[in-house]
């Protein structure tokens, strides 16, 4: 055996390009044997495979910087790499493209590659998705652990306002962060519950009161709830817009727009009560503060707020925008085509209730959801007929895009639970390599101690790093280190 100083292994030697395309190789990865000629990686010169034949002559070093170990007798290479990854790799060498097999995890695929030094541009676009997917996921994840880690520690060199305006944005926006603030978000539900049967109940007449002016007025028992739900709503808005790390965004945020939305009609009906009547007439004013009041109903969908449930149907609807647009498609047409068709039909009958098209198109909507309010029917026997196909179009319609937007909705879902559990795996990962690195700091402690001297305040200052610091840097380093999620299958 050469040892590595050895530059040139005789039965190595290649005389040109020619022979060179002839040369055959084996190539055992993970202990799948493959062998391969020279024709057909030099397409590729740049990869990892093509480098092994022009490496044959340049000795150990040369060999064993492309490979883990190497056999001369059989002229065959090892490498310590995923098998499966590697027969999806080599398929660009005979097709041009790579397809990734399923069960096999997009960013340890993508690292393989990388090791391989195949280009992504030869990855199919079918496969970059998946890739860019488990990307989303993976910054998701650090996202939410680093907001975690945020929330646990403290920045010491932050001012007392600092830490008092994240403490409140915590208490206010993070239920999950400590018990008194799981309280608050109790309180704030309650309070949009009360809120809203209020406004329900204020509309019932026999507990409606009349003013002087013979106007009928809500009780002064439900309008004194309702200030007191206001309150809250506007104290509790003050105090998460001024600890809000970022204002502008706040402000602009659709869920912040629904609370001011909830609470400005409140305000401005107070000031055109008390202020109005001066400037317009009494009945005006009435009308506009009516108008606001009806405003009131924005405040339920402060409840998305706290509901997992609703928010996980808002984006479920956001991914369907496709298949809800086919489904107004359909029913568009299918209401242009039979109410054009009833209207036709039903102009022989003296009674007929189709006047025009337009009017139609009510009778036609109501058939085809079915919901048939028989306002408007069709008295003779083709009309009927029409009524009759037209509500079995309607429900085929309406029934063939919502498996998608199921399918949206359950997939959401379902990833958020598992990049929530992903997020505390993580957690109790960095636990455990934070309590493996104290456990190896303290046994070298003593030796800290006795170089602190000369060395300064350095060494000692390694025993204070956050193990959070550990974490984001696992997370955006790919190529140099491997977590659990990266390593998944």
């Amino acid at each position: 055996i050469k040892m590595a100083g050895d530059s040139k292994f005789p039965d190595m030697h290649t005389d040109g390009p020619e022979k060179n395309e002839e040369t055959e190789i084996v190539v055992n990865v993970g202990g799948v044997r493959q062998v391969f000629y020279g024709d057909n990686l030099n397409q590729y010169p740049e990869t990892r495979l093509a480098e092994l034949i022009n490496c044959l002559s340049g000795g150990y070093d040369s060999i064993f910087s492309l490979c883990d170990d190497y056999d001369p007798g059989k002229r065959e290479f090892y490498f310590d790499r995923d098998p499966d990854a590697f027969k999806c790799i080599i398929d660009v060498y005979y097709f041009g493209e790579i397809h990734m097999k399923k069960g096999i995890c997009p960013i340890c695929f993508k690292n393989e590659m990388e090791f391989w030094k195949v280009d992504l541009k030869f990855l199919d676009d079918c496969c970059k998705t998946h890739l860019s997917e488990k990307k989303e996921e993976l910054e998701e994840i650090a996202r939410r652990v680093q907001l975690i880690l945020d929330d646990l520690g403290v920045d010491a060199s932050e001012n007392r306002w600092k830490r008092c305006q994240k403490y409140i944005w915590k208490f206010m926006e993070k239920p999950e962060s400590s018990y008194p603030a799981r309280v608050i978000a109790v309180l704030s539900f309650l309070f949009i519950l009360i809120s809203s049967i209020v406004m329900c109940v204020g509309t019932i007449p026999d507990l409606q009161v009349v003013d002087p002016e013979g106007n009928r007025m809500e009780h002064p028992t439900l309008d004194s709830i309702e200030t007191v739900c206001i309150g809250w709503f506007t104290m509790e808005y003050v105090l998460r817009l001024i600890s809000s790390p970022n204002k502008l965004y706040f402000a602009l945020s659709f869920m912040n727009i629904v609370d001011v939305l909830a609470i400005l009609p409140f305000y401005v009906s107070l000031i055109l009560t008390h202020l109005g009547a001066k400037l317009m007439e009494l009945s005006n004013v009435q009308q506009a503060v009516q108008a606001l009041r009806i405003m009131r109903i924005a405040r339920i969908f402060k409840l998305a707020r706290h509901s997992s449930g609703l928010q996980t149907l808002t984006y479920a609807l956001k991914r369907s925008f496709k298949e809800l647009g086919l489904l107004l498609m359909y029913l568009a047409v299918g209401i242009f085509v039979f109410s054009a068709l009833g209207y036709t039909m039903e102009q022989s009958h003296p009674e007929t209730l189709f006047k025009s098209i337009p009017q139609s198109f009510w009778w036609a909507i109501i058939t085809m959801t079915t919901v048939g309010y028989g306002d408007i029917y069709p008295k003779t026997t083709l009309g009927k007929l029409n009524a009759a196909i037209s509500f079995l179009c309607g429900v085929i319609a309406i029934a063939l895009p919502i498996h998608p937007i199921i399918n949206n909705f359950v997939r959401y879902y379902n990833k958020q639970r598992v990049l929530e559990t992903a997020a505390k795996h993580e957690l109790e990962l960095m636990e455990l390599n934070s309590a493996e690195g104290k456990a190896s700091n303290s046994r070298s402690e003593p030796e800290d101690f006795a170089r602190e001297g000369k060395e300064g305040p350095f060494c000692s200052s390694r025993l204070k790093v956050s193990h959070s610091d550990t974490f984001i840097h696992l997370l955006s380093a790919e190529k140099h280190y491997r977590t659990r999620l990266q390593s998944c299958k």
